[in-house]
């Protein structure tokens, strides 16, 4: 934007000259309020909170009960908004792209961060580049998931039959999740071959497991509990190297099928990159103050995930190993979404 010679020279005098050595963009920001918004200005209005699936699992889930606490704290309404499809991607993308200016924040989890940018041919997005890590929320087991139909009451039964009748066992997935990955990878580790059947949300696809349309999947403790409960489902085993507390008669794959076998769901919230530093380190304090209260925790424990609050910087170490570590997966698989 072009600026006249007197405003120039009467900004100049204002700071006693020393507005010679500012660039010109700068003095313009000035003029046409481009600079960031300080801290204590925001939020002015709603949040809007991306949830890349549609309601009603896990992730969305902890976006819930993250964004009530966060809305008192910030004295804006933090709006949880569902946008599914294609694993994920499709809301993760419009986010990256979305203004930097914090009014619009994405649920994040290992899938769509540390998994799909390797899965599918064009993510559309870097989550290293394109994001502004806010903090880690927490981390959830997934549990490997059966249809009381299937005959295997424990992990090894269920590598015996899968061995014994090649394909006949099939799994439900959502692609690019971790649920996804992880049975892959519980495939792989175990030499068994199993059928996939895509599909494009949870919903779907647990009420096809609980009608017995498909054998197993893996899903968020959170979201299956309940299904698991009433003895619509059962549970094989946990994904996490240590037993849930919310089932703790069902072993870890570790320990009844495959030594060392560990996948775990993370949880974290993330910004446009450019959102400015003050309004993501103001977002990052509540996030970290609604993780760390009782209220969040116990509700968080409850659903069978563990809190764990974060700095930005710890969240961006975080996205980068778990990055490393998945993509290897994905690319050892040969595993490609389009």
């Amino acid at each position: 934007m072009q600026f006249d010679e007197l405003r120039r020279r009467e900004f100049i005098a204002l700071l006693g000259g020393t507005a010679t050595l500012w660039p010109l963009a700068a003095v313009a920001a000035i003029f046409t309020g481009a600079l960031p918004v300080a801290a204590q200005d925001y939020p002015t209005r709603p949040i809007t909170l991306v949830v890349p699936f549609p309601a009603g699992g896990g992730n969305d889930t902890v976006a819930r009960v993250v964004a009530e606490k966060m809305s008192r704290m910030l004295g804006q309404q933090v709006v949880v908004e569902n946008r599914g499809g294609a694993g994920g991607t499709i809301a993760t993308r419009a986010v990256a792209r979305d203004r930097p200016d914090g009014y619009t924040i994405l649920l994040t989890y290992t899938g769509t961060l540390c998994i799909n940018p390797t899965l599918y041919s064009n993510a559309g997005y870097d989550p290293r580049k394109d994001f502004a890590p806010i903090g880690l929320i927490g981390w959830q087991p997934s549990v490997l998931t059966v249809h009381p139909s299937l005959p295997a009451r424990t992990p090894s039964e269920l590598v015996a039959y899968a061995k014994a009748n090649p394909g006949k066992v099939n799994y439900a997935f959502v692609p690019g999740t971790i649920g996804q990955m992880t049975t892959e990878m519980f495939a792989r580790s175990a030499d068994i071959e199993l059928t996939r059947i895509p599909y494009k949300g949870n919903g779907q696809a647990i009420g096809d497991l609980i009608g017995g349309h498909v054998s197993m999947m893996v899903l968020s403790l959170s979201t299956i509990l309940g299904s698991v409960k009433a003895g619509q489902l059962f549970a094989l085993a946990v994904t996490t190297p240590e037993r849930s507390k919310l089932l703790p008669e069902v072993p870890t794959i570790a320990e009844s099928a495959v030594p060392g076998f560990s996948a775990a769901i993370r949880y974290g919230l993330v910004a446009p990159a450019g959102t400015p530093a003050p309004i993501v380190e103001r977002l990052s304090r509540e996030l970290r103050a609604a993780v760390m209260s009782e209220e969040v925790r116990e509700r968080m424990l409850n659903e069978g995930a563990q809190p764990l609050p974060s700095t930005p910087a710890e969240y961006a170490a975080e996205i980068d190993s778990e990055e490393r570590r998945w993509s290897a997966l994905v690319k050892s698989l040969n595993v490609k979404m389009e």
